[in-house]
């Protein structure tokens, strides 16, 4: 698995591909779908997101609007008023903890890599606001463009997909300035994947994926689709969710972003294991 250096915002990188990398995910929202409510006070978030930095998290992920489907939209300044104390609190308290912000807004991006964000996840792949990839180029930071099915039409294969979806997104982010080292792509396991089969076809072609030429970084935490496969409601389904990352990760996955960080890790230390001990028999 090729090992690249991950160039982020206020001077911080992150080398990915040799062991796989955890992205705790902390939602400031009322109504996420697995975790809504827990989390909305500033000083509710920092405990959560050091705990999750303690079992091996190496970003954090701050999300202040519901990516579900049906959730209610909230406004840029609700959003700005729910994340940017999160991470202002997350930045003042140190410890090595690298920052991510879930938004497809320009402005709240701007503002949170200004409060100490090192990275902006943008679940819509540069779709909704234009000015998001000339953020990203101005201040430096990470870029996760994450494909959608959402809101348009898609082709046939899944993987055609895939790539003519990233092909644009990553001539926007390329004509806004920013380089290829700052951009990890996430294929959106179920945006727009609504049945298990589709889910479960993404995972088995995964491998094709890497020739886009990024850090692949994927997100089935607690997703529907895990469900169907186990019979389990939402907020049992992490064991689901670390065999779905060993699968990934065996298949070239370098990021992992879940709710529980622990029960990953562990599940991705064999993984790695099982990946070291192939290069010393396979050289």
């Amino acid at each position: 698995m090729k090992t690249r250096v991950w160039h982020l915002a206020h001077g911080r990188s992150l080398e990915l591909g040799a062991v796989a990398r955890l992205m705790g995910i902390l939602n400031v929202t009322p109504d996420s779908f697995s975790d809504g409510g827990l989390h909305l006070s500033a000083d509710a978030a920092l405990a959560r997101a050091l705990r999750m930095r303690d079992e091996g998290a190496a970003i954090v992920d701050v999300g202040g609007e519901s990516t579900r489907p049906g959730a209610e939209p909230v406004d840029a300044r609700e959003e700005q008023r729910r994340v940017l104390p999160v991470v202002e609190a997350l930045a003042a308290a140190g410890g090595g903890m690298l920052i991510s912000i879930d938004t497809y807004r320009a402005e709240t991006a701007r503002l949170a890599v200004a409060a100490g964000a090192h990275i902006v996840n943008d679940v819509w792949g540069l779709r909704r606001d234009a000015a998001l990839a000339r953020v990203a180029a101005e201040t430096g930071a990470g870029l996760v463009i994450m494909h959608t099915g959402r809101e348009r039409r898609t082709l046939a294969d899944p993987i055609e997909d895939q790539f003519a979806f990233f092909d644009q997104s990553l001539r926007a982010a390329g004509q806004a300035g920013v380089s290829a080292e700052r951009i990890a792509l996430d294929p959106g396991f179920g945006f727009g994947k609504e049945t298990v089969a589709a889910n479960l076809d993404l995972m088995a072609r995964f491998g094709e994926l890497d020739a886009l030429g990024h850090p692949l970084l994927v997100g089935t935490s607690r997703k529907r689709f895990i469900g169907g496969l186990t019979g389990r409601e939402t907020g049992d389904r992490d064991a689901g969710t670390a065999a779905t990352s060993v699968v990934l990760r065996l298949r070239g996955a370098a990021l992992f972003r879940v709710h529980d960080v622990a029960m990953n890790r562990d599940a991705l230390a064999v993984a790695d294991a099982l990946l070291a001990r192939e290069r010393e028999i396979r050289p």
